[in-house]
């Protein structure tokens, strides 16, 4: 078993009733769900993968797929597209080379489309790793991009 899901299964004593809990801590040491290290989740706690993968697959924060080492998400409700979050992420897929919905292929970056963040008056707005970014131009979205590794 790999030493860090050991260790993040440790922690919580192996007990299934903290499953939710314990996915969180994979992905976020992984950026995302491997099924090899689900398959281990279950054996571990005695659980059957068909109803890992069921949580897995219910909570939207989870992704199966490999995501990058940071989530980018673009506000394009109504407020923020009057202001210009159309450009912003235009700028920010031609800077990372993907599309909502896609992972770049270093793994640097997720790249999301949202429908609201909840801050419609700091519009345009990104959130980077749950760090919100507003006012922002579609040149100082790249910017804010460049601050992280």
């Amino acid at each position: 078993m790999d030493d860090q899901v050991d260790a993040i299964l440790q922690k919580y004593q192996r007990n299934k009733r903290f499953l939710v809990s314990i996915l969180q801590d994979i992905q976020r040491e992984y950026y995302y769900l491997p099924k090899d290290i689900l398959k281990q989740v279950s054996q571990a706690l005695d659980v059957p993968l068909s109803q890992i993968f069921g949580v897995a697959t219910f909570f939207k924060a989870f992704s199966l797929e490999p995501r990058g080492r940071h989530l980018i998400n673009v506000c394009v409700g109504t407020a923020c597209h009057v202001r210009g979050a159309t450009r912003v992420l235009d700028a920010i897929e031609r800077e990372t080379g993907i599309r909502p919905g896609e992972t770049d292929s270093d793994l640097r970056f997720s790249l999301e489309a949202v429908n609201c963040l909840g801050c419609c008056a700091l519009g345009p707005v990104i959130v980077v790793d749950g760090e919100y970014h507003g006012k922002l131009s579609p040149a100082s979205a790249v910017e804010v991009l460049n601050g992280y590794e």
